[in-house]
């Protein structure tokens, strides 16, 4: 069953967003692209890579939306993204709160993670399974704090996970237990977090800053950066 999330906990995902290595700025809210994709007026393009990448969320059984590329200026776009709605793991689906945009990489390897990293640690760990799966949300269009340069949630490359739901009813959440928590879920929160550390091109979590308190900042990439 997908919960509602509270008023509360979506007010606190935009301040999040806005926390997560990124400064105020234009945000790319969906109502008016910038300027229209190519071949405006046509079924969008869709790459030989994304295809492939799209037949292996359906072959995973995911339940997600393939969404048409957009342009929302000033370098922030949807482009290949998806609207993730549940992931497959062991035991049957789980859902995704709050999620908006992600690029099908992004998508992909947030399955691999929620499936072998997140799923089977709470059941070793925790003794339940996975049933859903918290963010602060995804694409936002504005720069990386500090900088003129565009922060991955431009692109729908970045997600913020802000806590997680068990079977039994269980919330773990990252601002309540990374250091709170009881000694299994501080555990299992590190045991994600590294997991994720092994996927992601760059994990940011309490560790790293205190913008990072309440969330883990997944975000695709080349790099390893990990804290």
């Amino acid at each position: 069953m997908v919960r509602a999330l509270a008023p509360f906990a979506v007010l606190a995902g935009a301040f999040a967003l806005a926390a997560c290595s990124l400064v105020p700025g234009s945000r790319g809210d969906g109502t008016k692209p910038a300027r229209p994709a190519a071949g405006s007026g046509q079924a969008p393009v869709v790459s030989a890579e994304n295809r492939v990448c799209l037949a292996r969320l359906a072959q995973r059984g995911a339940d997600f939306t393939a969404l048409p590329d957009r342009y929302f200026g000033g370098g922030c776009t949807t482009l290949g993204s998806v609207k993730l709605a549940a992931l497959e793991t062991d035991r049957g689906s789980i859902t995704l709160a709050n999620i908006g945009p992600v690029t099908c990489p992004l998508a992909d390897t947030l399955e691999g993670w929620a499936r072998f990293g997140v799923d089977r640690a709470a059941q070793q760990i925790l003794g339940a399974p996975l049933s859903q799966i918290e963010t602060f949300g995804s694409y936002a269009c504005r720069n990386v704090a500090g900088s003129s340069r565009r922060s991955a949630h431009s692109r729908a490359e970045a997600v913020d996970v802000s806590a997680f739901i068990l079977r039994d009813g269980r919330r773990v959440s990252v601002l309540d237990d990374w250091s709170e928590g009881t000694q299994a879920e501080r555990t299992f929160l590190r045991t994600v977090r590294e997991s994720a550390c092994k996927r992601f091109g760059t994990v940011l979590s309490p560790e790293y800053n205190a913008a990072h308190r309440d969330h883990l900042h997944l975000e695709m990439g080349d790099g390893t950066f990990c804290r």
